[in-house]
């Protein structure tokens, strides 16, 4: 993947994850903009009370602690899923629903107001969850001959449908497609996201699982499933690469116009995070504030940074044009008949 053409990984990899933060968050009715999330993340002093942006954080942070978990050893096993899922409701909406404990009580899905009776579908009773649970673990470490694929869509299936937490888990359930993809080194970079996916089709996502529950309806599901992955797997090659060909345009720049080391590091900062504080660049390239705020006027006046508070003092900048590669949508090759 064009990703590890880029001399830091994390150029890419830190936008990524808060892109789908906030799809993922969004389908959970958390509305957030990918530049309020930023903006949130660049100043020092954050906004406080934005609960919605507050909840998309904790989705960057319960990822990326999930992978840090992988990387020290941990297998993919329910104590690494209540880690998480800790950390994804911690301090936000759903802190009162036991973060990080199975729950204790019968759920529904289906909508608000509805009785059991008539609720789209029931997910186990709190007091079978345990051996359904035994068998998901199982399952995670040693699905047989399954391909990588058809893993994730049981896994994905498996979770949701067991419902294991009071809250949390369709944000839980698409995190867990990345720490899979990870886990069994499918991808070097977590690039690669499927709550998009989901969301655009989203009825067609909740009647294939539930046909799955009410007639084993695998293939239809596995199917739809592989058609996500190829979709997105195509979204984040040609998103990737439309960011590092912007990422070599804007250090030519700079070259070009004769600027110090520092600016060509402060241009690679913002692909990681595309907006900040020239109290955060001079701290970031260890240089006074005057210095920080000539470079980063620099950039402005090269297009690359936009003034984005209107304030007077406390100024936080975005890199727009990143910020639009990130969000806009990307055309696909495909022609009507491969759909």
């Amino acid at each position: 993947m064009v990703g590890v053409l880029l001399p830091n990984p994390h150029l890419l990899i830190h936008p990524f994850v808060r892109r789908e933060a906030v799809l993922s968050s969004r389908i959970e009715g958390t509305i957030t903009r990918l530049d309020q999330l930023l903006l949130f993340e660049a100043q020092e002093e954050g906004s406080n009370g934005d609960s919605d942006v507050e909840e998309v954080v904790n989705y960057i942070n319960a990822l990326e602690y999930g992978l840090k978990r992988l990387g020290e050893g941990m297998p993919l096993c329910l104590r690494l899923l209540r880690e998480v899922h800790e950390q994804l409701l911690s301090g936000v909406r759903g802190a009162d629903k036991r973060p990080g404990q199975f729950r204790q009580c019968g759920v529904m899905i289906g909508r608000r107001g509805q009785n059991y009776d008539d609720a789209r579908f029931v997910p186990p009773a709190p007091t079978a969850l345990e051996p359904f649970l035994r068998d998901f673990e199982r399952f995670l470490n040693g699905p047989g001959d399954l391909s990588v694929v058809a893993q994730l869509a049981v896994t994905h299936y498996q979770f949701e449908t067991i419902h294991p937490f009071m809250d949390g888990n369709g944000r839980l359930g698409r995190l867990l497609i990345t720490l899979m993809l990870c886990e069994r080194q499918v991808l070097p970079l977590p690039l690669l996201y499927l709550s998009v996916y989901f969301e655009k089709n989203d009825n067609e996502y909740r009647d294939l699982m539930l046909e799955v529950s009410r007639r084993g309806a695998w293939v239809e599901w596995i199917t739809f499933f592989a058609r996500g992955i190829a979709e997105q797997a195509r979204d984040a090659v040609q998103r990737s690469q439309r960011l590092l060909d912007l990422w070599r345009g804007y250090r030519q720049r700079v070259q070009d116009t004769g600027q110090p080391a520092s600016v060509l590091s402060l241009v690679d900062r913002l692909f990681a995070a595309p907006a900040i504080t020239i109290t955060g660049a001079a701290k970031l390239l260890n240089v006074s504030f005057p210095t920080a705020q000539r470079y980063v006027e620099s950039l402005e006046s090269d297009g690359v940074l936009t003034e984005a508070t209107g304030k007077a003092r406390k100024r936080t900048y975005l890199a727009r044009e990143i910020l639009r590669l990130l969000d806009e949508p990307v055309a696909t090759d495909e022609s009507p008949a491969e759909k």
